[in-house]
């Protein structure tokens, strides 16, 4: 090979498991953010926003130091500037509580929060798990009663409702308190010690240090074995009985379909009473959409004072995945607008006419010269169909000379006129042939054709 010859440089692609969006995927994400934000927001949810990293201690004490997630899934790493051990967050709750307790969140009452954004763990990737996913969550803090947890679960049947999406169940259960588990959980391990032959080597591991996960398990052979363990919910008293039955009432009232499933657990110290889950048949063995629960005792734990508070967290891949199932249009609608223009004073005049359009509230996409040239007036016309826009908007010489523009429908009838429109007047043109066409279909004022 010669030695002047360029060698060809290394491809490098995305880490593994951490995937790229895509434009064409993009509208479904958007549609299902802009969802997501206006229901939380409706049920009187503020946004938060903590950092991706955080302090690795943070993550031991709230998740569990002897977990399968901090044993062998978190991104950890040392600082190398001032040896700080930080870890890439696997979770949103743990970060909300630690900014709830630092800026003193609940001084004057409860509050509801929600965030969104990426999450971090070493598992193996497969259809809707992996190593970077999206995550929304809400967390509502200071609120004790079963009315809050209602709240949550009604919330997640609108969103469902909001996008679309029919086929997905709600599995209820309460795990109840310390005591009550504790009681529960040494019943258990002499049941599966009697049973000792009947465990896999994944139960046996989890034997002492977390029986309960057990009741979590997938094995085919073990189906009976669990289905016939000590269930939790004849160890309740008290408050966790009342607040269960208070939870059941409210849900039963409001016309919500659940199943109470005694297999359903966390395997985590800090979560109490409540917890539940939506999972649908459609996405194999990933089934749980969105999964919450109540977790009173941790902001004590994190050095705060005691503090009840219930949350969820749902993984946006695999509602998006729910969403094309279902058969969301995956819009490719890029704007409202498509400047067409061929000459210099023609181009310079698509500028001004462009900003003119947005100033209105409406998306225009000007068309720019690509690395072959600027494009005939029929490739522009081939871009702009393919655009999604409603209208095209066309300047050439003859309509610099006449100071009018020529305004096309893209979407209407075949053979459609096309409007010769002046240039003071192209504005008020598009909106009355855009708004106009859908002013009962919107009451905002930036509309877009498209939605």
């Amino acid at each position: 090979m010669s030695e002047n010859k360029k060698e060809k440089a290394t491809k490098i692609t995305a880490v593994k498991g951490m995937n790229d969006i895509l434009p064409a995927d993009a509208p479904l994400w958007e549609l299902f953010e802009n969802t997501v934000h206006s229901v939380l927001k409706s049920y009187g949810y503020q946004k938060i926003v903590t950092p991706i990293v955080e302090d690795t201690a943070l993550f031991k004490r709230a998740i569990g130091a002897v977990t399968d997630i901090v044993e062998k899934e978190m991104y950890s790493f040392k600082d190398s500037m001032n040896d700080d051990e930080l870890t890439l967050r696997p979770e949103g709750t743990a970060g909300v509580v630690r900014a709830v307790i630092e800026h003193n969140l609940v001084y004057d009452g409860p509050r509801r929060v929600w965030y969104s954004g990426p999450m971090f763990r070493h598992e193996r990737p497969q259809r809707g798990r992996y190593r970077q996913f999206f995550q929304v969550g809400a967390e509502a803090v200071g609120f004790a009663g079963p009315d809050i947890d209602a709240e949550l679960i009604m919330l997640c049947r609108r969103l469902w409702d909001d996008l679309g999406l029919e086929d997905i169940r709600l599995e209820i259960n309460s795990i109840g308190d310390a005591a009550e588990r504790q009681r529960h959980r040494a019943d258990l391990i002499t049941y599966f010690e009697a049973n000792a032959e009947l465990l896999d080597e994944e139960a046996k591991r989890r034997l002492h240090a977390n029986p309960l996960r057990i009741l979590d398990t997938k094995n085919p052979a073990m189906q009976e074995l669990v289905n016939n363990a000590p269930k939790l919910l004849d160890y309740l008293e008290g408050e966790s009985v009342l607040h269960f039955e208070g939870l059941k009432r409210i849900l039963d009232h409001n016309n919500i379909q659940y199943t109470v499933n005694p297999r359903l657990v966390r395997g985590l110290d800090y979560y109490n009473r409540s917890v539940f889950e939506w999972v649908t048949d459609k996405l194999g063995s990933q089934g749980t959409v969105c999964a919450g629960g109540r977790y009173d005792p941790l902001i004590e734990s994190f050095g705060g004072k005691p503090t009840p508070a219930v949350g969820f967290a749902m993984g946006i891949e695999r509602l998006v995945e729910l969403m094309k199932e279902a058969g969301e249009p995956n819009d490719p609608s890029e704007c409202d607008v498509y400047m067409v223009h061929q000459g210099e004073e023609a181009r310079m005049q698509a500028f001004v006419l462009a900003e003119r359009i947005r100033d209105a509230g409406l998306d225009v996409v000007l068309h720019c010269a690509a690395a072959s040239g600027p494009g005939s007036f029929k490739s522009q016309m081939k871009k702009a169909d393919g655009s999604g826009a409603a209208f095209a908007v066309i300047l050439g010489d003859d309509e610099i000379a006449k100071r009018t523009a020529a305004v096309k429908s893209m979407r209407g009838a075949e053979g459609e006129q096309q409007a010769s429109v002046p240039f003071d007047d192209v504005v008020d043109y598009l909106v009355n042939q855009i708004v106009g066409a859908h002013e009962h279909d919107h009451d905002h004022e930036h509309v877009h054709y498209h939605h």
